[in-house]
């Protein structure tokens, strides 16, 4: 792994070691012509492999005298503008391979040359002469005696973590029951109460609420837990509780009054639990106050923040409000050492390391971010020597003792960052990009961190899979929190993991960040900042509040930016003036709710020869989006990724299959894009999402995907003219092909293939004797329809969502045994046994939560006790004509965990459903997780009702 981090970008150095990997590919293959700029490349190439090695001798040294720290900035700005030279140039003199070029193709590349010859010639004479004067500074001011005598310390991070969680929070159980009894109080039972947690950052407020979110939570038919932030958009945060509760968002809703009204439309027949955590201000809780209706029922809200005065006016009474304390010695002691060394080992600190340690958590002041971020430091050791553990309690007695706790806090966490090994820092730091408390998609993420630079592959381990790593590192060095997101919709996988980002923690990132002018973030109150950006910043991230008229937007982003390397606009509907960026490598825009206009504009985008990463995308619950491309886009050879959401793309770019990078392409649009022709040209995709690939296809785009071998992710529609249009069956023929080529793509972790109607016979693929994906997670066939459960389904281990169709279903506990499903979408078209589908304890379905049966009627499932124990959703949908059969399922009383019953059917009624769901009530009335109830017309409208 070191190897494979050592042509990495870095935060101090930039992207000095990557430039020389690059001189080096100049001089062997794109200058063999260029004789002139051949010697001054060779000697920028010696220049800079000197000052390479001078900066990997400062690298171990913990502070820097100012004048070296000056020269190595100064170092940095210039590495990155030669790569930026480099990377023009190599556009610029275009492909060498002469063999794949026609006559006319070679003449107007060696013409193209000859007119570079000058301007780049002019261009290398003055990095040669900035190169120099670097260098002349550094003998000037005798930089050299700075140096350390040796390179070794006393205390070495570079190693991965030892264990694979952060230590949960300790001490919580009184404060828990305290809070709980302050919401549950008998006498204010029937009515709205709002209570509140106060306390510094760091102290716990937010496991604490969340604990309690999670334990009275059942008591509730209806819970979300959103974030607020220190610089709140209203609008941004509406949306996400929408999200959160599973509401479809308004069909007009263009107002922050529409949303509210929406909300409290909902609520008004609810018994409801939120949390809203992190609130920072009065003003912000006036607005989101107004969402909470007082129903008659005994509803809660719970608030987190720093501020007192905030705490007093959300709380319902004076006793509303709950003041966090820091953790007592002993609760420190204890998740200091289960942090170390391991959960239930609060005893096992060594005698040595006593003394040290009582130190360390005298400095922590009881604080349990604190406490986790110098245990984690400690755990990530290669060794376990005093010497170390004496190492970090000096480096936290460096600071004053009359610092506040707070100034404490942030020297902590700074002393964190300092521990972490190099090749993990320009991945950290790169966090601060996005907006407090958002939830950031873990492989979105990873495709992010690889296209800026800052990862990349080895011969035994491409560069996604070490991102991976680090951020696990990061994940067990307590920096970061990974979650997991439960989806129980009928699309996408079941599990989404995501990082956030503490706020404290957020807080140091960003400090890190000015100081190595390594990203700058501008919000649209920060007028200041917008005028203090600098001529050279290399990454922008900017954050709109969705009232910004995009003019404004547009002069915020507009200026100084012909460096940039990086830009993450979120919440805004505009562009930047693409031409001028024209060393971008990564865009990224989150297109929010907008009066002003829902067209994006990306023609420029093929006058972006370096761009690796492009993704459009939107909130779940904002209105579509269209985006308008260039019509060719050949030019973007280096391009990696392309994913757009929420689009109206038109058509498919015709020659999206000549880029030989691109190893991620998701689109969604409004009408179903075609799947290119020659879409197995493209080698290196590793994700297909979203195209048609209708019954009448040629058997040459079929058997094409199977040349795809890479491919992890797959997802195609079959439909003929769209999502509900006609739909040819696909063929026995067409089906051998399909086979085929599934066969050869033994790495993928999701398939996905829509059809419509449910009509498609997939007993083409049953005989297979064992999986051809070993490694799936994901099977999405809702339209295919097997004659019953095919064996091999038993072989998917990794399986985690499965959806077909069965005509006979008797062997359901193949499906039932396997170790990982949690979602489960069977539809029957044929007759149930006699005795119905029984689900006992035996035929296993342990970590199951979403349950989709489409059937005849509902009489024909029995739940027995021990069945489905982790069952959360339950969603019945049977054939109408057969309503007058139609009885409660057997059983319901055994489901303890379940939240949500769905029920409907192509014709339902809303009468009959209304009689129908006072049956599921009577049925589940013992339940403590007291369901609620909806119906399903079969095209995914939900009519709520209480």
């Amino acid at each position: 792994m070191a190897a494979t981090a050592s042509i990495a970008v870095s935060v101090s150095m930039g992207v000095l070691k990557p430039i020389l990997g690059k001189l080096t590919a100049l001089l062997v293959d794109k200058c063999k012509k260029l004789k002139g700029v051949r010697k001054q490349l060779e000697f920028l190439q010696e220049e800079l492999s000197t000052m390479y090695a001078f900066l990997e001798r400062l690298e171990p040294m913990d502070e820097l005298d100012p004048l070296v720290n000056n020269w190595r900035s100064h170092v940095r700005e210039m590495a990155y503008d030669i790569e930026d030279f480099i990377d023009d140039f190599t556009c610029q003199l275009g492909s060498e391979d002469g063999r794949k070029e026609g006559f006319l193709k070679k003449i107007s590349r060696h013409l193209k040359a000859l007119r570079a010859r000058h301007p780049i010639a002019s261009q290398i004479s003055e990095l040669r002469a900035r190169v120099l004067e670097t260098n002349e500074r550094r003998r000037r001011y005798q930089l050299d005696d700075f140096l350390p005598t040796s390179t070794s310390t006393s205390v070495d991070p570079r190693i991965s973590a030892l264990y694979n969680e952060a230590s949960s929070l300790v001490g919580i159980e009184n404060p828990k029951e305290e809070l709980i009894s302050m919401l549950m109080d008998d006498e204010r039972r029937e009515k709205l109460r709002v209570v509140s947690i106060v306390g510094l950052g760091g102290l716990g407020k937010t496991t604490l609420a969340r604990k309690v979110y999670n334990e009275v939570g059942e008591q509730f038919n209806c819970k979300a837990f959103v974030s607020v932030s220190q610089t709140p958009d209203i609008s941004r945060l509406l949306h996400a509780l929408l999200s959160r509760l599973g509401l479809p968002p308004p069909s007009c809703a263009r107002e922050l009054t529409d949303l509210i009204d929406y909300l409290r439309e909902y609520l008004l027949t609810k018994r409801y639990l939120i949390v809203v955590d992190d609130l920072w201000d009065v003003p912000a809780w006036n607005i989101i106050k107004c969402v909470f209706p007082e129903n008659g029922k005994p509803c809660r809200v719970i608030v987190t923040t720093r501020q007192r005065d905030v705490a007093v006016s959300c709380s319902s009474d004076d006793q509303g409000v709950h003041s966090m304390r820091p953790l007592n010695d002993q609760d420190s002691r204890k998740l200091f050492n289960n942090r170390i060394f391991g959960p239930d080992s609060e005893d096992a600190c060594p005698p040595q390391f006593i003394d040290v340690s009582c130190e360390i958590l005298k400095k922590c002041r009881g604080l349990p971010l604190a406490i986790i971020t110098v245990a984690s430091i400690l755990a990530c050791q290669r060794t376990r020597l005093k010497e170390e553990w004496e190492h970090i309690k000096d480096c936290l007695a460096a600071q004053e003792p009359t610092n506040t706790t707070l100034n404490d806090m942030m020297h902590i966490l700074d002393l964190s960052y300092k521990f972490l090994p190099r090749r993990l820092q320009a991945c950290f730091l790169y966090l601060g990009a996005y907006p407090e408390d958002f939830e950031i998609e873990k492989d979105d993420l990873v495709r992010k961190l690889v296209a800026e630079g800052f990862v990349s592959g080895s011969i035994s381990r491409d560069a996604w899979h070490v991102a991976e790593d680090y951020l696990n590192e990061l994940v067990n060095r307590s920096m970061i929190i990974q979650h997991v997101r439960m989806s129980y919709g009928y699309y996408g996988p079941p599990k989404m993991p995501y990082y956030k980002v503490h706020d404290m923690m957020l807080e140091m990132i960003l400090k890190k960040c000015r100081e190595n002018n390594f990203a700058k973030l501008v919000h649209d109150q920060q007028e200041e900042a917008i005028a203090d950006l600098q001529v050279k910043v290399r990454r922008l991230a900017v954050h709109i509040s969705d009232a910004k008229d995009d003019t404004e937007v547009d002069v915020i982003i507009g200026r100084h930016l012909s460096k940039v390397r990086s830009l993450s606009v979120f919440g805004a509907n505009c562009v930047p003036p693409l031409s001028e960026l024209r060393f971008l490598r990564v865009l990224f825009l989150l297109i929010g709710f907008s009066r002003y206009e829902n067209r994006v504009d990306l023609t420029c985008v093929s006058q972006l020869p370096l761009l690796r990463y492009l993704k459009v995308t939107r909130p779940g619950s904002s209105p579509g989006i269209e985006v308008v491309f260039p019509n060719r886009i050949q030019s973007m050879q280096r391009l990696d990724t392309l994913e757009i959401q929420g689009s109206q793309i038109r058509s498919v770019l015709p020659d999206i299959v000549e880029l030989p990078c691109l190893s991620h392409l998701k689109i969604w649009s409004k009408g179903t894009l075609m799947l290119p022709d020659e879409i197995c040209k493209v080698k290196s995709l590793r994700t297909l999402s979203n195209f048609r690939l209708p019954a009448d296809s040629s058997h040459h785009i079929i058997e094409g995907l199977g040349e795809l071998t890479n491919l992890a992710e797959l997802s195609l529609d079959c439909h003929l003219n769209g999502q509900f249009g006609p739909c040819i069956p696909m063929t026995a023929t067409w089906m051998a092909a399909w086979r085929s080529s599934l066969n050869k793509l033994s790495n993928l972790r999701m398939l996905c293939v829509q059809s419509f109607p449910f009509s498609c016979c997939a007993d083409a693929l049953s005989s297979w004797v064992s999986p051809p994906f070993p490694f799936l997670e994901q099977l999405d066939v809702k339209g295919w329809t097997f004659s019953t459960v095919p064996r091999w389904i038993g072989g998917l281990d990794n399986l985690q969502s499965l959806e077909f169709g069965v005509k006979e279903v008797s062997n359901i506990r193949i499906c039932g045994m396997l170790p990982n499903l949690i979602k489960l979408y069977l539809r029957i078209e044929g007759d149930v046994p006699a005795e119905g589908i029984v689900i006992s304890g035996s035929t296993g379905f342990k970590l199951l939560e979403l349950f989709y049966l489409q059937t005849r009627t509902t009489s024909e499932v029995a739940f027995e006790a021990g069945a489905m124990p982790n069952l959360r959703h339950l969603c019945l949908v049977f054939d109408q004509k057969e309503s007058d059969k139609a009885t409660v399922p057997v059983g319901l009383e055994h489901l303890g965990r379940l939240r949500r019953i769905e029920m409907g059917g192509a014709t339902d009624t809303r009468d009959w459903f209304d009689a129908f769901s006072d049956m599921f009530r009577e049925a589940v009335k013992g339940l403590l997780s007291q369901p609620e109830f909806h119906s399903y017309d079969g095209v995914k409208t939900y009519r709520y009702q209480e």
